[in-house]
Order: C-alpha cells, then sequence, then structure tokens
C-alpha cells in the first residue's frame, strides 16, 4: 500500500513600510470618509508580508525551497517597488488600484504567482496593522 506523502508549506516573512490613501476619486470627500474613515486621508503601515509556498523535500538539501531564493524573487518583485514608497502614486503594478489590504495582498499574489522555482505558492498573508490581515489562498 502506498502512503502519501504529506504536503509540506514554508514561510517567509518580509516587512515593508509604505504610505497609502483611501478614497475612490468619484466619490465626494463626505462618502469616502463614511466608507473608509480616517483611512481617507493621507496615511502609512509597517506591512508585515507572509509568502506560503509548498512542494518536495529535495533528497540533496533537504529543503522545499531555500529561503534565500524565496527572499531574493519576493524583494525583486515586491518589496523593492513597494518600500518607503505611496502605493497610490509609485507603484505600477498597483496603478488603478484601491490599495486596500486585499487588493495588494491580491496583487502581490498576482505578482509571485508561478515565479518561484520548484515550489507552488499556497498562500500570501499581508499584516496591515496589528488588528488587520488578509490572507490570499489557492483555491
Amino acid at each position: 500500500m502506498h502512503m502519501s506523502q504529506p504536503r509540506i508549506n514554508v514561510t517567509r516573512r518580509l516587512t515593508f513600510a509604505a504610505g497609502h490613501i483611501l478614497a475612490k476619486p468619484e466619490w465626494d470627500d463626505a462618502r469616502n470618509r463614511e466608507v473608509f474613515g480616517a483611512c481617507a486621508g493621507d496615511h502609512g503601515h509597517n506591512y508585515e508580508l507572509e509568502v506560503s509556498v509548498s512542494g518536495s523535500v529535495d533528497e540533496d538539501t533537504g529543503m522545499v525551497i531555500n529561503l534565500r531564493e524565496v527572499d531574493r524573487i519576493v524583494k525583486d518583485l515586491v518589496i523593492h517597488d513597494v518600500d518607503h514608497r505611496h502605493l497610490n502614486r509609485d507603484v505600477p503594478w498597483l496603478e488603478g488600484c484601491l490599495p486596500t489590504t486585499e487588493n495588494v495582498a491580491l496583487a502581490i499574489w498576482r505578482r509571485l504567482e508561478g515565479r518561484l522555482p520548484s515550489a507552488r505558492l499556497e498562500r500570501v498573508r499581508l499584516k496591515e496593522t496589528e488588528n488587520n490581515a488578509v490572507e490570499v489562498e489557492r483555491g
């Protein structure tokens, strides 16, 4: 009888600081404040990003993927573009996107999907504040 191997997830945590405004240009100030509260004004966060991947353990290295490789790819594709930037104005791949935590996490997923060799992207978790985090997971 063949026993199935457990799926192994590996998670790497990175951080970045970025500013944003949550406001829809077609709405007036009152509507933006009603929906987004204080976030309708310029402000920033120290974000925590977790990227989880899965795969088989390499017999030679004992790893699913070298975390240095995950670090390099996430920094190249995401962190370098968003760290100490304004998400509404400075990040080409967020252009036209209302930078809620949900939308930013989804955009990060799209940036990373298929870009990690030998591992499959399983989850992107973006923590905006102590109390707010969003997870995008493989369906």
